[in-house]
């Protein structure tokens, strides 16, 4: 069987290989939709590097609400690569997040979630890191528990950031609800 004609690759190899780039455009999509299609709020970004004729490296600010704890906020900053591969979208972007999460209202759970759930995940390069915010509780204190991390196929990091939320009565509101309650 001839594998090269005047159009290219023939027979099974070239539909194998429209069938292999199609999955791995999938899988990128997937890594880079959200964990309960929850999306960021830009805040702002500050400049930290110059770079000549090409986007500056920045650190970004974020926020987002917790999709499953009503009335929780997170804020989260990560450096955002410039020059030519970070004007492109093709640069692996850095380990480095920083996260605080704080009771911006009463306290409302939609659902139960398990220790360790993810929040928010985010793409961080091309092809296999990415950053993820995930949930616990820490049910002696009646405590949320956030984790940001990035990981990646082969290699992951230990940079992180933590940060907690007790659950407080918000305004007139007596009773709070114990997340010990809401973890499967």
């Amino acid at each position: 069987m001839a594998l090269f004609t005047r159009g290219g690759f023939s027979g099974g190899f070239g539909s194998m290989t429209r069938l292999a780039c199609a999955a791995l455009a999938g899988a990128v999509l997937v890594a880079a939709t959200p964990a309960g299609a929850v999306e960021p709020d830009p805040i702002f970004k500050k400049s930290t590097v110059w770079k000549f004729l090409t986007p500056d490296d920045k650190l970004a600010v974020y926020g987002l609400d917790d999709p499953l704890a009503g009335g929780v906020a997170c804020h989260y900053t990560v450096p955002e690569k410039g020059g030519v591969s970070g004007m492109f979208g093709v640069a692996e972007e850095k380990s480095d997040i920083s996260l605080a999460c704080r009771q911006v209202g009463p306290i409302v759970f939609k659902g139960k979630f398990s220790q360790g759930d993810v929040v928010f995940r985010e793409s961080r390069s091309m092809f296999f890191k990415r950053m993820q915010i995930v949930r616990g509780c820490d049910t002696k204190r009646n405590v949320l528990v956030y984790l940001v991390y990035s990981d990646k196929l082969i290699d992951g990091s230990p940079q992180n950031s933590t940060s907690t939320v007790p659950i407080m009565p918000w305004g007139g509101q007596g009773d709070v609800p114990k997340c010990a309650d809401y973890v499967n």
